[in-house]
C-alpha cells in the first residue's frame, strides 16, 4: 500500500487591482468635447444675431430709400401738374 499524505496548508491569494488610467483619460476627453461644443453653440447663436441685425438694418435702409423715391416722385408730379 501506498501512503497518501494530504496536508492542509493554508494559502492566501492576493489579487491586486490597478487602474490603467483610461477612466481619467476618457473623462478629460469628454470634458474637452463639452467645452468645444458649448463654444460652438454660443458662437453660432452670436452669428445668427449678427446676421439678423444686418438684414434688419438693410431692410430699414431700403425702406428709407423707397420713401425718398416716393417723395421725389410726388414732388415731380406736383411740379408737372402746376
Amino acid at each position: 500500500m501506498s501512503d497518501d499524505r494530504v496536508t492542509d496548508t493554508p494559502h492566501t491569494t492576493i489579487i491586486e487591482r490597478r487602474g490603467s488610467g483610461a477612466t481619467w483619460l476618457i473623462a478629460i476627453v469628454l470634458a474637452v468635447g463639452l467645452v468645444i461644443g458649448a463654444m460652438f453653440l454660443t458662437n453660432k447663436s452670436r452669428n445668427d444675431t449678427i446676421r439678423t441685425d444686418a438684414v434688419s438694418g438693410a431692410a430699414k435702409d431700403i425702406g428709407d430709400s423707397a420713401k425718398k423715391v416716393g417723395d421725389s416722385a410726388a414732388r415731380t408730379a406736383d411740379s408737372a401738374a402746376q
